[in-house]
């Protein structure tokens, strides 16, 4: 099948300036989508090239027409003011919906070729048209997806799950108790419920973009890092949170926040109010407060380098079963397909 795919981001590195999260999944899709025969079109800029000087072309192609394919996949693009909604050319535009829009106008209405739109940040209004045309599939990646939508969770390349080893990593020096990396974008809330008040208590790092930070100045941000910095950050930690806005936490939507984290051998502390929190990390890493996060770090910082630090991060590690590549491109073949979409069985979901 020729996959038509529209992104708006990177599948290198990147740039540090940018909120695309995509980088740590988007690429490993996209190769498994390779590798299971498929044939794939980029129809979006190549900001790879012209904004990280990164040259992918000999390995994927990128097309700015509207090249033969036989099903159009969509990493949702939605209005930001300021930026996509202005008149192309001016400063500060991204083309990203406009070129959307080409897309759907081509390809989804008047050729009806089936189309599934990933909708990853929850941005598809719910009376949207596109949600009921018999050859579009929405996706969300949520335990529990919007009515009509089905789960295509952020994967995971099965080698870095298989090959993970937990007992380096519980012996990786952690001079960082507590740590955040990601942006402000939604998340005062549960930053103010369970973030803040541990940070006053806690050695923490706060890494992303947040632009407005005056009531808490009592946490070290330290603004955005470069993508390849994550990973240390994450090395040098004992715990995270997972911090949601209210709209993922209602779907039990889990960003790649969770196994960045895991994968690194940085325990990740979840909210109770993330619905399914129990499917995706051990019910003792489930967290109910602020104060509830300052006595689990405190109890994780006793055993850390231990046997039992090893088994904790062993178990984090069998929690993200369910975005297993595998389970993804099963999900997504089915949807590009237009044929029966296997359903999504993890224990702890329906929590």
């Amino acid at each position: 099948m020729r996959i038509g795919y529209s992104c708006w981001g990177f599948l290198g590195s990147g740039v540090t300036d940018t909120p695309d999260g995509g980088r740590s999944h988007r690429r490993t899709l996209v190769d498994g989508l390779i590798a299971a025969g498929h044939e794939i079109v980029f129809l979006q800029a190549n900001r790879d090239l012209t904004e990280a000087g990164t040259d992918l072309t000999a390995t994927y192609r990128w097309d700015d027409g509207l090249p033969e394919i036989d099903a159009l996949f969509l990493e949702w693009r939605w209005p930001i003011p300021g930026r996509n909604t202005t008149a192309c050319g001016t400063d500060g535009h991204t083309c990203d919906l406009h070129r959307q829009q080409e897309l759907l106008d081509h390809y989804t209405h008047r050729h009806a070729v089936r189309t599934v739109l990933w909708d990853k940040d929850r941005q598809l209004p719910a009376d949207d048209p596109l949600r009921t045309a018999g050859h579009v599939q929405v996706c969300e990646p949520a335990l529990h997806p919007s009515p009509g939508a089905v789960s295509l969770l952020f994967p995971v390349a099965d080698d870095a799950l298989d090959q993970a080893h937990p007992g380096a990593l519980a012996a990786h020096g952690r001079p960082l108790p507590l740590v955040y990396v990601g942006n402000q974008y939604d998340r005062d809330t549960a930053f103010g419920e369970y973030f803040a008040p541990a940070a006053a208590q806690l050695p923490h790092q706060v890494a992303g973009k947040w632009s407005d930070t005056a009531r808490w100045p009592e946490v070290n941000f330290t603004g955005r890092i470069p993508f390849d910095e994550v990973a240390p950050l994450y090395r040098s930690a004992v715990a995270t949170v997972l911090l949601a806005p209210d709209r993922y936490a209602r779907s039990g939507q889990f960003t790649q926040r969770l196994f960045e984290s895991v994968l690194a051998g940085c325990l990740p502390l979840a909210p109770h109010t993330l619905r399914g929190a129990e499917a995706v990390v051990p019910r003792e890493l489930v967290v109910t407060g602020a104060a509830d996060v300052v006595a689990t770090v405190t109890a994780l910082t006793r055993i850390a380098g231990s046997q039992a630090h090893a088994d904790l991060i062993a178990r984090c590690i069998d929690h993200l079963d369910p975005f297993r590549l595998t389970r993804q491109l099963r999900t997504l073949t089915a949807a590009l397909a237009g044929t029966c979409i296997p359903p999504l069985l993890i224990e702890g979901a329906r929590a």
